[in-house]
């Protein structure tokens, strides 16, 4: 039985619009000046997280799961089915949508769409996320794209530390300069460029844009989701639910002393975006720090966390 954490190893990648907060604010090495997002608990194809510890040591998250599936409850599916990761956008990021499940399977033959949500760990004052669009029908939509009216179409939102979107698929959005995001998505890499500022990458070329499968798959008209934040005190732990839908539970944890007895329903996914701390498990000690992803696999019956620390939780609801 695999009575442990799992700690991974994050994979960095490198973006147009990456900076070097990553390295600054979490201590990662990263591969340049130019990285943008730290995949931290992934099982995805193209950024697979490798385990640093116990028995599945130098193994991916992908092969756990192929397996290991006890450590997930379980779970079925061909695929783990989230992915974390922390971004930072040193400049704009393109305009972008993306496909839900069934227009993934039919049009991509990728089993998951994309429903991601942001919470915001850090930015400048006064940044701005694009976060829903202004047109009133799809006709009007397409219009406004094809007439490239993007400061009438685009919703501009200000964002502070702390903030939180949940951004369902469908929902054109683009992070903005000076923002340091941790979201927890669906493990999917689709995306549909909208709009990218008619900038050239290192080859001196325009990205691709995807203006017809963007006008497919965005939502008409733009309506905000819900989101209810709920908070529940646990000994030294303060839980704050953010989101729970279709297919995750995310949570903003803060813990400033000890908690016992934590269970789960199956695994949870844990990013550490401050502080230190331990996670005790049958009276062993795992340390933990900023920067650290972990799972508490479906195999750990309870467990507890001692320290100083702000962390976000998740779990899949499949």
């Amino acid at each position: 039985m695999y009575n442990e954490p799992i700690f991974l190893a994050p994979e960095f990648k490198e973006r147009l619009w990456g900076g070097t907060k990553l390295k600054e604010l979490f201590g990662y090495e990263i591969p340049s000046d130019y990285t943008g997002e730290c995949w931290g608990i992934s099982g995805h194809a193209n950024g697979p997280s490798v385990i640093k510890n116990g028995s599945l040591e130098g193994k991916t998250l992908a092969e756990a799961w192929e397996t290991n599936r006890e450590l997930f409850g379980g779970e079925e599916g061909d695929e783990f089915p989230l992915l974390v990761k922390i971004l930072d956008s040193k400049k704009d990021l393109s305009v972008q949508v993306h496909p839900d499940d069934t227009y993934a399977r039919e049009v991509e033959g990728e089993n998951y769409g994309k429903t991601e949500c942001w919470y915001v760990i850090d930015c400048e004052e006064g940044a701005e996320i694009i976060f829903g669009h202004h047109a009133s029908t799809r006709e009007e939509l397409e219009q406004m794209i094809d007439d490239g009216q993007w400061d009438d179409l685009l919703r501009t939102v200000k964002v502070k530390p702390g903030d939180f979107f949940y951004v369902p698929s469908g929902t054109i959005h683009a992070i903005g300069a000076g923002i340091q995001i941790l979201e927890t998505q669906q493990s999917s890499d689709i995306t549909y460029r909208v709009y990218d500022y008619d900038r050239v990458g290192q080859d001196g070329k325009k990205r691709e844009l995807h203006l017809e499968k963007s006008k497919e798959v965005t939502t008409v008209p733009h309506e905000d989701p819900a989101v209810d934040r709920k908070k529940s005190v646990e000994q030294g732990l303060v839980r704050e639910q953010l989101v729970e839908e279709n297919y995750f539970t995310v949570e903003h944890w803060e813990l400033d002393g000890a908690v016992e007895g934590l269970s789960d329903r199956s695994y949870k996914l844990v990013s550490v975006i401050e502080g230190e701390g331990e996670i005790v498990v049958d009276g062993s000690s795992y340390s933990f720090r900023k920067g650290d992803h972990i799972i508490i696999p479906a195999t750990v019956d309870t467990y507890g966390l001692k320290g100083k620390a702000t962390l976000i939780a998740s779990h899949s609801n499949k």
